[in-house]
């Protein structure tokens, strides 16, 4: 007992307390949001039991993940991205949807459970294109690695918008820009993107958008028009009413009545917080998530090499931009895309994947004390 003891305030000193602090704090948040929800909607704790073993898995992979060397599970890219790449191509042809959801993009498992091998293809994309960086970042604007690189960044997105799961394919075209823009890729490059986003605009709207998610986005410039509510726009609705009803504090956990909106524990999570808790209890969600990304920002701005640096900026904008366009849905300033927020929606795939993220930060952490000290 003592050698265990001793070895958890050994690892307590080498790791990034403030970031686990976060992230705990985080997950309890939503654990007790999920257990509300469930006993409000369904009379049964379940589904918050499920999520509860999603976390403790999801913090011993972190830990046990953190004390794998960054730079060994980078150069193991010829392991796990073929398999997080074979494990996406075998949604094309088992794979299958969940209720509330349009997109293809779950393996269906023993026991009722599933698995979403996006989520998984996240932490290899991170992994394999920050060790793509790390090689080239000394010729990082030659044309050769330009292309070189945005055919690495495009494969994943491109994979998993053919699922049908945009919002996930956003969060990578997210993690890809990110991640050049902290490698010191060129103004006249980032200039030249932006110019032909602005000249692809047009033509995404006509040929590339359906007509819901036309319709998703022309909601956000009228959302009180009766046409767009009644249709596509009745989710987002009922969600900034009741965050809205939530007032400074909120009605309480486990009051004896909430409105329900359809994905409430899931995408619209953040809705039911402010219903729940309210004003305060969304700024405190909001600060949580913001010192999880300021602890991994801090990290990679004192790695001793690039790799560690990049690994940290990925798992960053990955969580970063999930809560963005998490929030940004439910509080009607973006449409509604599909994405979960980190650590507090329902779903044992995301969860764990994302601890698994903080593990790989946690690495850069551990593996970096000297410098991290100075």
């Amino acid at each position: 007992m003592k050698k265990i003891l001793a070895a958890i305030g050994d690892y307590i000193k080498s790791t990034d307390k403030l970031l686990l602090l976060f992230c705990m704090m985080a997950s309890c948040m939503g654990l007790l949001l999920l257990a509300s929800y469930n006993n409000a909607f369904y009379g049964t704790l379940r589904g918050m039991l499920v999520q509860t073993l999603a976390t403790g898995a999801g913090l011993i992979a972190a830990v046990i993940i953190s004390k794998i060397d960054y730079h060994f599970m980078a150069k193991m890219w010829k392991v796990h991205a073929p398999i997080a790449l074979a494990l996406v191509f075998l949604v094309f042809f088992i794979g299958t949807g969940r209720e509330g959801a349009d997109d293809i993009a779950w393996i269906q498992l023993p026991f009722g459970m599933s698995f979403q091998p996006s989520e998984l293809l996240k932490l290899s994309f991170i992994l394999t294109f920050s060790y793509h960086l790390s090689l080239v970042r000394p010729q990082i604007n030659s044309l050769r690695n330009v292309i070189l690189l945005c055919i690495h960044g495009a494969i994943p997105a491109f994979l998993i918008h053919l699922q049908g799961d945009d919002g996930t394919a956003l969060i990578f075209i997210f993690i890809f820009i990110s991640m050049m823009f902290a490698a010191g890729l060129s103004w006249k490059y980032i200039a030249a993107a932006f110019g032909a986003v602005l000249v692809a605009a047009p033509v995404a709207w006509f040929f590339v958008l359906n007509n819901d998610q036309k319709l998703r986005i022309l909601y956000l410039f009228n959302p009180d028009n009766p046409d767009y509510i009644k249709n596509i726009g009745w989710q987002q609705y009922v969600g900034r009413i009741s965050i809205g009803s939530g007032q400074l504090t909120g009605k309480g956990l486990f009051a004896d009545e909430y409105r329900q909106i359809p994905e409430m524990h899931n995408d619209f999570i953040f809705a039911f917080l402010g219903e729940a808790l309210g004003f305060l209890g969304c700024i405190a969600a909001i600060l949580i998530l913001t010192g999880v990304c300021v602890r991994l920002l801090r990290i990679s701005r004192y790695s001793k090499d690039d790799l560690g640096s990049f690994i940290c900026v990925g798992v960053f904008a990955m969580i970063a931009f999930q809560c963005i366009l998490n929030i940004g849905m439910c509080l009607n300033i973006l449409p509604v895309i599909g994405v979960t927020l980190p650590f507090f929606s329902n779903g044992g795939t995301s969860v764990l994947i994302t601890y698994m993220a903080i593990g790989m930060a946690l690495s850069v952490r551990v593996h970096n004390k000297p410098m991290l000290f100075d």
